[in-house]
């Protein structure tokens, strides 16, 4: 069940705001419509809704606000726009993505996909998907933790007849099963055609609240279309017979040669035009629209005032921060479960829960009334609870996720071969070339260029880690930004510390066998210092890796983060070795004795050598470069991180 009181959003300078005190409830197994033409404040009232829009007021989704639910999307699907996956992704590799962020199986992707009818196109590309498959893949994606509430925004827009009957006979499906579903729409026919309950809105207020069928009689009523070239002649002579008939006919010029007319039926305008010669080229039954003040009868505005004030009085303490307040394993017994009891008596439901009997269309008030009969008036709060908008939460399966986002699309394999082939390439031309030491041979790393093709390759896949992610948001597709939270960061830098080392072994073993085609088993030779060197070779491009990826993720774009690692060799490098080349009164001698004597006892393995090797690594000054980028770089990301938590 869904309960939104009093959403009101933030006025935009000295405009009104976009939706001003809309209060309306959506209950289990029944399919609810938010009416409106556009600019209404449908789509702001959805993202108020599900707090993705600064404003006030509160919702609660089966008795718990959307921010205490321990997981929103295993509780509500949301679908609000198209979706932003990578156009190079595939269907099925979009929901696996999907699965791994909300915690299920990967066999739910074949369920859904089969549900919504995208069977033949599981390895499509989203790219290549139409206006009507990419809707179906949205309701994929809101389906797939088998949600108890569907919340979309216009779903059926720009989709043909039969696709939007389609569309919403699965609707219809869901709340057949105990669910709850809300959707917006501008089109009155589809609203009493598909929903159960009508919520009407104008200017950014509720001025409806009905059943669908009292929703159909009051608003819709029929007519007949005709298209004539003489439509004004045809007029005249209709409203002449109405009147010496003395029926109630009413005859209303559209653009062009159309005419709607309410009151007669096809019979009589037909009969008409032949007995006067008049050609008509369309004649046929319709149901016109009325508008939406049609749907509010004046004696109902004081009876909607009342309602509302009680439904803020029936939530105020629930909204008010108690011991008592609802937690993520239990509701609060004020606030209406699934499990409560129906009430029969529509009387008793308004007093009770703040629903609106048909003859009472619901809440419309110019301002927020608050009568001063009302007992417990004086106990309001002034204005609802501010609405906060909180970052998206991280994966619950953040290395699966990790891991399927790097391999669904064929960027990193096309960065890993174009690598490879560059790699092999520049190792020939130096060989032939002459006086490069072996080390950088293999690593086909010449003096003039910053780094060598693995490092760069790998800083780029480690900035597309994050990149990708904020130009196309899998996770956060509403919010518009990615949740930096540390699992997912921790995912991230491990994926890339793979890939990087990968790619480093991959190269020097490309490099090593295309010098022996080209030139034999003369440069083929494995050096005296092979561990140190190869530590250092992992080390550069894991470090490469990971700047691209904390420096994308800070930065939230791919070429900030690319520009990061190739800041190292150019900017930091020279400062570290302007500091080195200084004079110096102290040196680190025997620092591996030193170390020994520190736990008292002999380091295992021969501890204290990798240790120290590796602190002769950071003494570098490459190393020391890039980890003191990589400290700066993890320090900004953490404070980012807090400093979004804080707000």
């Amino acid at each position: 069940m869904i309960q939104a009181i009093g959403l009101t959003s933030n006025p935009c300078k000295e405009l009104p705001p976009a939706v001003d005190d809309v209060s309306f409830e959506a209950r289990p197994g029944r399919v609810t419509a938010l009416l409106g033409v556009p600019g209404a404040g449908k789509t702001t009232t959805l993202r108020l809704m599900l707090e993705l829009q600064r404003g006030r007021g509160i919702t609660y989704f089966r008795g718990r606000p959307l921010h205490r639910i321990a997981h929103p999307s295993r509780e509500v699907g949301v679908l609000l726009s198209e979706v932003p996956g990578h156009p190079a992704r595939t269907i099925r590799g979009q929901l696996g993505m999907v699965c791994a962020a909300v915690g299920v199986p990967i066999r739910r992707v074949d369920e859904v996909i089969e549900v919504v009818g995208l069977v033949s196109l599981r390895d499509e590309r989203l790219g290549t998907l139409s206006r009507g498959m990419d809707r179906r893949l949205g309701l994929a994606c809101a389906l797939l933790s088998d949600p108890h509430t569907l919340v979309l925004d216009d779903p059926a827009g720009g989709l043909s007849v039969t696709e939007g009957r389609w569309l919403h006979g699965i609707l219809r499906a869901h709340a057949a099963h105990g669910g709850t579903v809300l959707f917006s729409t501008d089109d009155p026919k589809e609203a009493a055609r598909t929903a159960d309950r009508v919520i009407t809105l104008e200017g950014g207020r509720l001025v409806a609240d009905q059943e669908a069928a009292d929703f159909a009689r009051t608003r819709l009523r029929p007519r007949v279309a005709v298209r004539s070239p003489h439509a004004a002649r045809l007029g005249d002579l209709l409203a002449k017979e109405a009147r010496a008939a003395q029926r109630s006919v009413e005859v209303v010029r559209e653009d062009g040669n159309r005419l709607s007319v309410y009151g007669s039926t096809c019979a009589d305008i037909g009969e008409t035009a032949f007995r006067h010669g008049i050609l008509v080229h369309r004649l046929a039954d319709e149901t016109g629209d009325m508008g939406p003040h049609a749907t509010l009868p004046a004696e109902g505005l004081a009876s909607a005032a009342v309602v509302t004030s009680a439904l803020l009085t029936s939530a105020s303490a629930t909204s008010t921060p108690t011991d008592d307040a609802p937690t993520d394993d239990a509701p609060t017994d004020d606030a209406p479960t699934d499990d409560a009891p129906a009430i029969d008596d529509p009387a008793t439901a308004v007093a009770a829960t703040g629903a609106h009997t048909p003859d009472e269309p619901g809440p419309a008030t110019e301002a927020r009334t608050r009568p001063a009969a009302l007992p417990g008036a004086r106990d309001l709060p002034q204005l609802p609870p501010p609405i906060a908008v909180r970052q998206a939460p991280s994966p619950l399966r953040p290395l699966r996720y990790e891991l399927r986002r790097a391999t669904g699309v064929g960027t990193g394999y096309l960065t890993a071969i174009t690598v490879l082939v560059t790699s092999a390439l520049l190792s020939v031309l130096l060989a032939r070339i002459g006086h490069t030491p072996q080390p950088r041979l293999l690593a086909a790393w010449p003096r003039e260029c910053p780094l060598p093709p693995a490092a760069l390759g790998a800083g780029l896949l480690g900035a597309l880690a994050f990149g990708e992610e904020f130009r196309h948001p899998a996770l956060a597709t509403d919010r518009g930004t990615v949740p930096r939270r540390l699992g997912l960061l921790a995912a991230k830098l491990l994926v890339a510390s793979v890939t990087a080392l990968a790619l480093a072994v991959l190269t020097v073993g490309c490099d090593l066998e295309m010098l022996y085609l080209v030139y034999g088993r003369e440069l083929v030779g494995v050096p005296a210092d092979w561990l140190s060197l190869s530590a250092s070779w992992i080390g550069l491009t894991v470090g490469c890796a990971w700047a691209g990826v904390l420096a994308a993720g800070i930065f939230r774009s791919t070429t900030a983060g690319l520009a990061a690692v190739l800041a190292v060799p150019v900017v930091v490098v020279p400062l570290v070795q302007k500091a080195l080349a200084g004079p110096s009164v102290r040196k680190a001698a025997g620092f591996s004795e030193r170390l020994r004597e520190l736990l008292l006892m002999q380091w295992p393995f021969g501890g204290a050598r990798y240790i120290a090797a590796g602190a002769r690594l950071v003494a570098q000054p490459v190393g020391g470069a890039l980890m003191l980028s990589l400290t700066a770089l993890l320090c900004a990301y953490l404070l980012t991180t807090l400093r979004s938590r804080v707000r």
